[in-house]
């Protein structure tokens, strides 16, 4: 069993927050030149080139038995659908209202969990996931003033992960994360590609395809690389320090992002926007706490 070193985790999970976003502004500048299927085959083809080669070269077990093949094929048609919703979204809302709206997911992880795992959910946890929905639609209501149904987007790709970390749990104590990823990359990059194939004559944001610019081309690749390289140095971070640790510095994305957006785009959260985005922030610090305080174990009566 490896050692616990927490500042090194919390370091990984750190570089996570300050890359994740930077993949995404990638995307949002790209967005209205690029058609998203050509985005989704480079984002899932580097996947696969970057992680194979890792799974090989450190020997990390790979063979998957049809049940746990069956799992990784749905978990990743979701993930690949809630990054598509996700690339769509920041193609209408500022970097940090579409970040901090998808953080809604732990929410709905709790709901999820209590509706289909039959999980207990307790009062004060069901009052946070009310504030913090709250503070989400304190996020949306100036973006739905301005552009309309696609401000609901972030709340879609929010259900799609919480779906998906749904999915993942019956196979993440019996698969290596990397691999699993591997097999994202592997399962997503040839359906995608041949779609990609079949439709580049056609001229739209979603199907079809340009010839990038060197700008472009180099942008579309730094979406491959620092999308799969925040996703790995997440899984790295898992273990080195525990997740109840390492959960709350995720909400470092916000910031992130609220940095990102202002410094490539010139956007702030304003007014509503700015209120909702701390709300969620609060809401989702506090469901940890309440997590935190009720899985450690109660000393023994005496």
């Amino acid at each position: 069993m490896k050692e616990d070193r927490p500042f090194l985790g919390i370091a990984l999970m750190l570089g996570f927050c300050a890359i994740i976003p930077l993949g995404d502004s990638m995307a949002k500048i790209l967005g209205g030149t690029v058609p998203l299927v050509q985005l989704l085959v480079v984002r899932m083809v580097c996947q696969a080139l970057i992680l194979l080669p890792i799974v090989y070269l450190a020997r990390i077990p790979f063979r998957l038995d049809p049940r746990h093949m069956q799992i990784v094929i749905l978990r990743t048609v979701i993930f690949v659908g809630a990054m598509a919703t996700m690339f769509t979204a920041l193609r209408f809302l500022p970097l940090a209202d579409a970040v901090a709206i998808a953080f809604v997911m732990p929410f709905i992880m709790l709901f999820l969990g209590a509706l289909i795992l039959k999980e207990e959910v307790g009062p004060r946890r069901i009052a946070a996931c009310t504030v913090g929905f709250a503070g989400t639609l304190l996020v949306i209501q100036p973006s739905f003033v301005e552009v309309g149904l696609p401000a609901l987007l972030p709340l879609l790709v929010a259900v799609l992960f919480a779906f998906y970390m749904l999915v993942s749990r019956p196979i993440a104590r019996d698969c290596d994360p990397i691999a699993l990823q591997a097999w994202s990359g592997l399962l997503a990059g040839p359906p995608l590609l041949l779609l990609f194939v079949l439709t580049w004559s056609q001229d739209g944001p979603v199907l079809g395809a340009i010839i990038p610019n060197t700008t472009e081309a180099l942008l579309m690749a730094g979406i491959g690389i620092f999308g799969t390289g925040a996703h790995l140095l997440m899984t790295w971070s898992l273990r080195f320090a525990p997740s109840a640790t390492l959960a709350p510095i995720q909400y470092l994305e916000i910031p992130a992002a609220t940095f990102y957006g202002w410094l490539i785009f010139r956007d702030l959260p304003d007014g509503l926007a700015a209120i909702g985005i701390g709300v969620i922030i609060a809401a989702g610090l506090y469901i940890l706490y309440r997590e935190q305080s009720l899985a450690r174990p109660r000393p023994p009566e005496a």
